[in-house]
């Protein structure tokens, strides 16, 4: 009972730790917000802050291994796991370029990532088929701009616990081979063990291993290659996600 209350505790920490950082910097994210694309950069890079500054009051920390020297100056189709709600802080943390969020259309309904997905980030409503075309042309767009773009391809945290790596969706890797951008998997390790999906059994502080993979070339690839490209990139993350850290 009292290891509970901790936990309980702990997630209230951290909580008001990201509605502290998100409200000092709210009228600049409100004046970015007027012209948003301009402020692309700047939108993101507050965002970067108040995660980075959130997760490490509340003890969260992150170790990041790079399998080879990044070229961040190119855009990706960023793919990572999903079994925490502090996947979107630390991958914002990690990626060293202008990233922008793919997600469901809920996401609208809460005040801090209404902010980001009313301005820079991508939603999408996955019960409906216009939204989801107007999602994948805006894609599109930002990765012609050079803008990298992170998608969950499980589609959701899974209810499963302990978390299991769920099937992945077609939708990144398509957007990938049609646009001949590199595919970036990025692995998190145990973060569900420090903050299972939203929270409802606590949190507590540690830290994480996020391993960086290898950029996976879609260039010879066609269309009709999206379930090979998906199930390879599946198997790389069953493969690092069961392996000794």
């Amino acid at each position: 009972m009292f290891k509970r209350l901790l936990k309980k505790i702990h997630l209230g920490i951290y909580i008001f730790w990201v509605v502290f950082f998100f409200v000092l910097f709210y009228p600049v994210l409100w004046a970015a917000a007027k012209n948003q694309q301009k402020n692309f950069s700047l939108i993101g890079r507050i965002r970067k802050q108040i995660a980075w500054l959130s997760t490490f009051l509340s003890g969260f920390y992150f170790r990041i291994k790079i399998s080879e020297n990044m070229d961040w100056s190119r855009p990706y189709i960023i793919c990572s796991n999903h079994t925490s709600i502090l996947d979107i802080s630390a991958l914002a943390i990690l990626c060293k370029q202008d990233i922008l969020f793919m997600g469901k259309a809920e996401l609208l309904e809460n005040p801090i990532t209404r902010m980001f997905f009313k301005t820079i980030d991508i939603p999408v409503d996955r019960n409906s088929k216009i939204s989801s075309y107007r999602a994948f042309k805006a894609a599109q767009q930002k990765l012609a701009e050079g803008k990298s773009i992170i998608i969950f391809p499980e589609g959701k945290i899974d209810d499963t616990y302990p978390p299991v790596l769920q099937p992945f969706k077609n939708g990144p890797f398509r957007l990938a081979i049609e646009n001949h951008v590199a595919v970036l998997p990025i692995v998190i390790h145990n973060l569900w063990k420090l903050l299972w999906d939203e929270g409802a059994t606590g949190s507590r502080p540690g830290r994480c291993l996020i391993e960086v993979l290898k950029p996976i070339e879609t260039q010879d690839f066609g269309v009709d290659d999206t379930d090979t490209l998906r199930d390879h990139t599946h198997a790389l993350f069953k493969a690092h996600l069961n392996s000794d850290i």
